[in-house]
């Protein structure tokens, strides 16, 4: 989940309740989906790093929280999304989707089950008025939607050692806390929050929701928490290396309005048996007879980096573009996504990435590119 930089670009950008503190740590401030945000604080590879190996945290109070409630709230969100909001128990969330009826992505999102007939749906900074709309101009009797995301702020800490940092300043059960779990009103550094399990970056780590006036504390007291055990603040560009080697999809690169669920490598979000949903029959059609396209990874075996955009050739021929592309700091090499013809999806099927008019051989690979230790 996320979007471009300079995807807001053309209006004043937003501040996040943390800006005064990014900006009195050094940060590097970008127009990102029309909100200031930090790019980096000092080095992306070692930020990328610090979450590798120890902690980072992140200011990711741009995202939008709208909140569906109400005795109709259930049979709404069944409607407009793929996954089975069913199944979901108080206390726990999913990754699910926005579709068209044509099964293409209005967004990708996470629910929340806040209590009964009671949902928080967490969508892209950039994409929250018209989400927001989406979802409004849908039949939804029985339920009330609104536009939450100003009663929000959202810290993200993450890595292998997230766990004990966060326990030196709150007295929740963190164990207890499964992965796409949550508790609500628990207190950390004496602010009550949503902690929940879940996060963008391959890694163990919590996400914590709070009032935007408390942020500032809860942030520095986690800095301050986690200095000795290597935690840093890290910035947008950690966070696009480490969500492209996990293998998460990012909104406008992987999955946009012209992509389904299936040929993203997504369709175990998509539940066919639940019920009637947008886009259902397109997708069981997709499930049916296969893809003429799918999501892959790649790794360059030649010089360079297939970034955004770049001409993919397989065959000698154009077969599709890069929708992502980075040097990985985690694995030391280049590595990115893109669609490409399905007889072309097999892991070790030689690929080229045309850079400045140069065809360089790739090749590729399975993703996620990295998982981490168990």
């Amino acid at each position: 989940m996320s979007a471009d930089v300079n995807a807001g670009e053309g209006k004043t950008p937003s501040r996040t309740p943390l800006y005064e503190a990014h900006v009195e740590a050094g940060a590097k401030m970008v127009d990102f989906a029309g909100w200031l945000m930090p790019v980096r604080y000092g080095s992306d590879i070692e930020e990328h790093q610090a979450v590798r190996n120890a902690a980072g945290l992140f200011d990711v109070s741009h995202m939008g929280e709208i909140r569906v409630r109400g005795e109709g709230a259930l049979a709404f969100l069944q409607r407009v999304t793929p996954n089975d909001v069913a199944k979901l128990e108080v206390g726990r969330c999913h990754y699910s989707a926005l579709l068209t009826p044509q099964a293409t992505y209005v967004d990708d999102l996470l629910i929340y089950n806040l209590g009964e007939n009671d949902y928080l749906v967490v969508v892209n900074a950039s994409n929250i008025e018209a989400d927001f709309a989406w979802l409004d101009d849908q039949p939804h009797p029985g339920c009330e939607i609104e536009d939450q995301s100003e009663r929000f702020a959202l810290l993200a800490l993450q890595g292998p050692k997230a766990k004990q940092i966060l326990a030196r300043l709150t007295a929740a059960d963190l164990d207890a806390i499964r992965y796409y779990a949550f508790v609500q009103n628990e207190e950390v550094a004496g602010v009550p929050c949503l902690i929940s399990r879940t996060g963008y970056t391959g890694e163990d780590g919590f996400e914590l929701y709070l009032p935007p006036e408390d942020a500032p504390r809860v942030w520095r007291a986690l800095l301050a928490g986690g200095a000795d055990l290597g935690l840093r603040p890290a910035g947008l560009g950690a966070r696009d290396t480490l969500r492209l080697e996990a293998g998460m999809a990012l909104y406008g690169h992987e999955i946009d309005t012209g992509t389904t669920p299936y040929e993203a490598n997504l369709g175990w979000v998509v539940k066919l048996n639940k019920g009637d949903f947008l886009g259902r029959e397109v997708l069981a059609a997709q499930k049916e007879k296969g893809v003429d396209r799918k999501l892959v990874g790649f790794e360059m075996v030649g010089k360079g980096i297939g970034r955004q955009g770049y001409k993919v050739l397989w065959q000698g021929a154009e077969a599709g573009e890069v929708r992502s592309g980075s040097f990985s700091p985690t694995l030391g090499k280049a590595i990115g996504t893109a669609y490409v013809p399905a007889a072309a999806a097999a892991a070790g099927t030689p690929l080229e990435i045309e850079i400045r008019g140069k065809r360089i051989e790739a090749v590729v690979v399975p993703m996620p590119f990295y998982k981490r230790p168990a």
